[in-house]
């Protein structure tokens, strides 16, 4: 269906939102026949099927897992599990099933700009807008997209043009994008998460790794990371492509790395065996911390794979600003630096965090989402100043720490109301010392008392605040 006559045809898109919505319009706009189911049927529901239904396009509300009679194809939003009713009755009639990635894929113009992927279980985002900065220090015009919530079709089939695109990638778009081929792309790690969703580690890893089927210029993996690499062995490219490597050590040929303080690349030289180009300092890198460090590795090499000038690096890099509630430095009080990161939803990330900062007064827990804390707990261990925890599973970490840290001082706090937060932010001051870091880098979702990882950082922050004061 590469170069689909659109005419008539009987297309189901899955779910309304950020992907489904854009999806139906612009099959509709080709001339499709478009059916969009929804498993909800709330206030907000109704309000998008009426938008849509304005246009002329069916949309059948409180039913995701019948598939509508003569659909031909069908669209569906990343996070719609394989195991769908709706997929499986698609699989029987032997209906291809496409994600937003795919169709964006698939839509694109003749001219359209190449693209420069990114996946992994964390840092994606933060690496796609540092490859964003680094293309817009370099001239060229370019976006960051995709999982980072602007739609990659919005971005396709728009009026603006790009020289080349910086595309966030989920696992869950990676499974619904089989004739997806990058430019280059980069798997930055792999820890276990969302394997409720993929059913197994394996799964997780196999839809990661088909961000690099078919690599024009790059395959980019973390050289501290065997299983990205082992990725990369396993990818089907095209002649010429090139294993890329990045670490936060001294790197070999091919590899870009960290010499004296000094991001370096030894892949996109003249002389590789011999010879290492700058591009930046570690303290162009906002914050400096070790995994933000790789992130920018990450992202240097495929700007460097682009073609981008060393200067282009720097220059990027220096202008890049993180997102909130990523290891964001709050305040100062009484001598305690607080650190929100609220970002750090799974051990992975947490472990990443933890790793930053010395010593630390932790503040951690929330939904474990089937995550296990013994390992993370024993690598933050010697680190550990105190510990506070909160939220529905706080008991999981509790239970890690009395294993592996037992003489680390732990408030649990029951509290779920309003201003459970400032218990925590309060809790953690009194166990804090001057120089040390209060870190919320819970390893857990929010929802079970926040909407999302946003208002618990918000909430942190917050209460940070009111203690500085209280201060003066």
């Amino acid at each position: 269906m590469s170069n689909v006559d659109w005419q008539g045809k009987h297309v189901t898109v899955a779910g309304l939102g950020v992907s489904g919505i854009p999806a139906a319009r612009a099959l509709h706009e080709r001339g499709a026949l478009v059916t969009v189911v929804n498993d909800g049927d709330d206030e907000r529901s109704r309000a998008q099927a009426a938008e849509l239904e304005a246009l002329g396009i069916t949309v059948r509300l409180g039913d995701g897992d019948t598939l509508p009679e003569s659909t031909e194809l069908v669209v569906t939003a990343p996070g719609w599990k394989p195991g769908k009713p709706l997929f499986q009755a698609a699989a029987e009639a032997d209906v291809p099933v496409w994600g937003d990635v795919e169709l964006a894929w698939r839509l694109r113009g003749p001219d359209a700009a190449p693209w420069l992927a990114v996946t992994g279980t964390n840092g994606k985002t933060t690496t796609v807008r540092m490859l964003a900065s680094i293309l817009e220090a370099a001239g060229l015009r370019t976006a960051a997209v995709g999982n980072i919530g602007v739609s990659l079709l919005d971005a396709v089939l728009g009026e603006e043009t790009y020289d080349v695109l910086a595309v966030e990638l989920s696992s869950y778009q990676l499974h619904w994008a089989p004739s997806l081929r990058a430019d280059s792309a980069v798997v930055l790690n792999l820890a276990p998460d969302h394997l409720d969703w993929h059913g197994s580690m394996d799964a997780y890893a196999a839809d990661k790794g088909r961000v690099y089927e078919g690599n024009r210029v790059a395959c980019v993996y973390n050289a501290q990371d065997p299983a990205t690499e082992d990725l990369v062995r396993e990818a089907d490219v095209e002649e010429g492509c090139r294993a890329i490597g990045f670490t936060l050590g001294t790197p070999g040929p091919s590899q870009l790395g960290v010499v004296d303080g000094i991001l370096v690349d030894r892949a996109f030289v003249a002389n590789r065996q011999k010879q290492a180009q700058e591009l930046a300092q570690v303290e162009d890198v906002n914050p400096s911390a070790p995994h933000n460090i790789a992130n920018a590795l990450a992202a240097a090499a495929l700007a460097r794979a682009f073609g981008v000038r060393p200067s282009a690096v720097r220059d990027g890099l220096r202008a890049f600003r993180p997102d909130a509630h990523r290891i964001e430095h709050v305040a100062d009080v009484a001598g305690v630096a607080y650190i929100d990161d609220s970002k750090a939803t799974n051990t992975h990330a947490a472990e990443a965090s933890l790793a930053a900062y010395d010593p630390i007064v932790w503040i951690a827990g929330g939904l474990a989402k089937g995550a296990t804390f013994d390992a993370l707990v024993t690598g933050a261990a010697k680190r550990l100043r105190g510990v506070v925890l909160m939220g529905a599973d706080r008991a999981l970490i509790r239970e890690a720490l009395a294993r592996h840290a037992p003489e680390v001082p732990v408030v649990d706090l029951e509290r779920t109301d309003t201003g459970a937060m400032s218990g925590a932010v309060r809790e953690a001051a009194r166990l804090a010392r001057p120089g040390d870091t209060v870190l919320l880098a819970p390893a857990c979702a929010s929802m079970d008392m926040f909407v999302n990882y946003n208002k618990r950082g918000e909430a942190f922050a917050d209460a940070v605040r009111e203690l500085a004061d209280e201060s003066g």
